[in-house]
Order: C-alpha cells, then structure tokens, then sequence
C-alpha cells in the first residue's frame, strides 16, 4: 500500500469541522453510546487535561472530572463517529499541553483562572457548502474510473 492511499483514506474519515479545544478549556462531549439494540447520547462534562495530534485523524483529547468525589478521565477520538459534538463551555489561562497536576489536586486548589471569550463564535461550525460536497463526489468518481 502507498502512503498516498493510506493519507486519502485518512482524510476521508476526518470530521470536515471541528471545534478548536485546548488545554484548560471545560467541555461537554457528547457521545453516542449502544446498548443492545438501543442508542443514546451520553454527555460528559469536564476539563481538558491533555490534547494530542491535534492536525491529524487521530486526534485526541482526554476529559477529567470529579463524579462523587472519585476524579475519572476518559478519553475521545475527535473524528469518532460515535463523538456527536464538542461544546466548549469555559476556557482557562494554562501554560502547558498536558495538565497532569490536576489529578493530585481537589477543591479550590484544582480551580484554573477562566479567560473571556466569545462562547458562540468558538462553538459554531463553519457550514460545508453542498457544490464542495458534490464536487468531492465527483472527483472521487472520477478518480476511481481512472484507476480501472
């Protein structure tokens, strides 16, 4: 297989917009969860204690948040299928990737210093117009007439 085929199918399976979340940010992500034969969604709120490979298709941030008093982390693919949406909620003042020190803190001491920002600008996602959509498909089909 060539690495030009393997970036391709990469690319196609990235989300075309998504939020720009960093560390420190407090987000709600909502995930589609099955159980037997029913679906639903699962919100999950808390602080984005680490972000990596944010260019690539596997980006990944990873959430904490404190659930009767036990700190639990879990951790999202941002172009999952199964992730619907990320809500940014709060943005905080941080000076490092990953924030590894807040598993050893609770209470006040675990509080980081929020940054104004505009929650609705940050929040929408920029609309794919439907001729850039119908355009993909039809160099996609062409490209695979080319290929037989």
């Amino acid at each position: 297989m060539s690495f030009a085929l393997i970036q391709k199918v990469n690319e196609k399976q990235k989300k075309h917009a998504i939020v720009d979340v960093r560390s420190g940010d407090t987000v709600r992500v909502s995930q589609r969860i099955k159980e037997g034969n029913k679906e639903r969604v699962q919100v999950f709120e808390g602080v984005v204690i680490r972000t990596d490979n944010k260019d690539s298709h596997t980006s990944r941030i990873t959430v904490r948040k404190i659930a009767s008093g036990v700190g639990v982390e879990k951790s999202f693919l941002v172009h999952s299928p199964l992730v619907e949406k990320i809500e940014i909620v709060r943005r905080a003042k941080v000076r490092r990737k990953f924030l590894s020190f807040l598993r050893e803190r609770s209470g006040k001491s675990a509080r980081l210093k929020a940054v104004k920002f505009d929650r609705e600008a940050v929040n929408t996602l920029p609309d794919r117009s439907v001729s850039k959509i119908e355009e993909t498909k039809e160099s996609d089909e062409s490209n695979n007439k080319e290929d037989k």
